[in-house]
């Protein structure tokens, strides 16, 4: 048998505690296929709450596609699309953590609170830092391609 964690949320008086608590469960027969196959369901699920939940998301999307576009445009070697790529993914992936940091925080710290806007902002600041980073990547992968451009 394996034992689940469970979040629970408790108040006393003005106090608010979280509570975990291990609790046995019978086995699930899946195979692993089944199992990967969900998994993967779960990962997708959550890409969609991305999207469909944060602004900044779809901006994202949206620079994702130009910068695709202009790759295909400018005709970038397979090095400088190797760079775009870890840009793009860091972007993704610091927002997708910042988005379940502020799920999280809103769960344990319903009311405003310092130390859940401190986890907030630095967990924004981390997205920030990665947007700065892909910038300057793009602007060191781009920058020559548009220089040969406006030389003509």
């Amino acid at each position: 048998m394996k034992a689940l964690p469970i979040l629970l949320r408790v108040s006393i008086g003005h106090n608010r505690a979280v509570a975990v608590y291990q609790v046995l469960t019978l086995p699930m027969q899946t195979s692993y296929l089944t199992g990967r196959l969900r998994s993967f369901g779960h990962a997708f699920r959550g890409l969609k709450v991305l999207v469909q939940t944060q602004h900044n998301a779809r901006i994202h999307a949206v620079a994702t596609i130009l910068v695709v576009a202009a790759g295909v445009l400018a005709r970038i070697s397979p090095t400088e699309w190797a760079l775009i790529a870890l840009a793009v993914v860091c972007v993704w992936a610091t927002e997708a953590l910042n988005t379940s940091i502020e799920f999280l925080v809103d769960l344990v710290s319903p009311e405003l609170h310092p130390l859940a806007a401190k986890a907030k902002d630095v967990a924004a600041g981390a997205v920030l830092v990665a947007a700065i980073g892909s910038l300057i990547v793009g602007a060191l992968v781009f920058g020559p391609h548009i220089l040969k451009l406006l030389e003509r």
